[in-house]
């Protein structure tokens, strides 16, 4: 039998609530594989089984699998049959051997795990008795340091596994287990950054883009479009409300001192991005906010900005600097993407010296002139809602 064996760690200090975090995660699984004919997917054991049908392209299992929060590790492996007490590992060296003789290697290190330690056998037999096999077959030496080739072999009820290779996953809880969060995404390389990192502790995202149409053209709204298609292939599915923001801050920039423009642009994005949360049932907002990289982004205009949200404010990035942010967007694949030239909103009417100390008391002072609830109001009404989902 041609499989996978799906490892995971956090989810197994989970307690009583161990099976809801594991089922949750073979669903992820069911949902990443769902195009790709495989039908079999069961738990054994602490480890998650996927069984693969003949011909299947399995770099595409690799990559989806790689993508899955929750997956430690995975490897693909072959099944052997194996007889709990009374082990004959003859099938199991055989097997080993033939994977095996067309690899180019010097050295090898056999690791051998028992599930089920109702097995004759320990860990350290089988490492020694396989170990001793390939030294046969091969002429080559053991090296428990740095080999060349590891093999992987796990012995549970029924089978022993081995493989010859693991496959890191991301990590993280499943996707699901956190409830929803909305995500406020710009376009830029940090927003898509703070969602994947949501995501990972087990939040579904929904996306809040504020365009500046119809100032500017559609450009920030297709990267964005593009960044939630990406991500998606973490959640499976994605909503994307895109807010209509232009005629918004041209009313601020008629009625507002221009140092508190961009402080005033973020109090109304929250509080309409509050507003599209309650539709989504979310729990809290999810902004690429990182501490003094930009003004609005100081500790006093973080905290004024705060004020006028409904729901908790959560800032994933808040510690990291742009480089560390940068290196991640590359590994998610967002990162060329949001470094694509276009008209955002963020950019839009931006003042020369924005204030980088606003008090409380000076903005609501400011509001004070507007009517917030009908720009808010005109704000939700407007929006564009877009569905993704993936496979696409």
């Amino acid at each position: 039998m041609h499989c996978v064996i799906i490892h995971y760690h956090e989810l197994a200090l989970k307690g009583r609530n161990r099976d809801f975090f594991e089922q949750r995660l073979v669903r992820n699984i069911r949902s990443a594989l769902k195009d790709l004919r495989i039908k079999r997917i069961e738990s054994l054991r602490s480890r998650i089984r996927v069984i693969l049908p003949p011909q299947i392209d399995e770099a595409r299992v690799i990559d989806r699998l790689a993508r899955v929060f929750g997956i430690a590790n995975f490897s693909l492996a072959q099944a052997v049959p194996l007889d709990l007490m009374n082990p004959n590992l003859d099938e199991l060296m055989q097997n080993i051997g033939a994977a095996v003789r067309d690899r180019s290697f010097e050295s090898f290190r056999v690791t051998a795990k028992r599930a089920d330690k109702r097995l004759v056998l320990t860990s350290m037999d089988v490492e020694k008795a396989v170990g001793k096999h390939l030294c046969q077959l091969t002429g080559k030496k053991v090296k428990l340091t740095e080999p060349d080739l590891t093999v992987y072999v796990e012995l549970l009820t029924k089978e022993a596994y081995f493989s010859l290779e693991k496959v890191a996953g991301p990590g993280g809880m499943p996707v699901g287990v956190s409830g929803t969060v909305a995500c406020l995404i710009s376009g830029g390389i940090d927003s898509p950054v703070a969602a994947y990192r949501m995501m990972k502790r087990g939040c579904n995202a929904a996306f809040v883009h504020f365009s500046g149409r119809p100032l500017v053209s559609r450009a920030s709204e297709e990267k964005v479009r593009e960044l939630v298609q990406t991500l998606t292939a973490y959640q499976y599915h994605s909503r994307l409300y895109v807010v209509p923001f232009g005629e918004i801050q041209r009313e601020i920039v008629a009625h507002a001192p221009a140092p508190y423009r961009v402080v005033l642009y973020r109090r109304l994005m929250i509080r309409i991005a509050g507003e599209l949360a309650q539709r989504e049932r979310c729990w809290g907002l999810v902004t690429g906010d990182s501490l003094g990289q930009v003004a609005s982004q100081t500790p006093e205009n973080l905290t004024v900005i705060e004020e006028a949200a409904g729901l908790p404010v959560l800032r994933p990035l808040i510690g990291m600097d742009k480089v560390e942010i940068t290196r991640q967007a590359e590994q998610i694949d967002t990162f060329t993407t949001s470094i694509e030239p276009d008209q955002d909103c963020c950019s839009l009417f931006t003042p020369p010296h924005p204030s980088t100390k606003t008090r409380i008391d000076d903005i609501r002072k400011i509001e004070r002139a507007f009517d917030i609830g009908a720009l808010v109001k005109q704000g939700v009404e407007k929006t564009e809602l877009s569905e993704f989902t993936f496979p696409a």
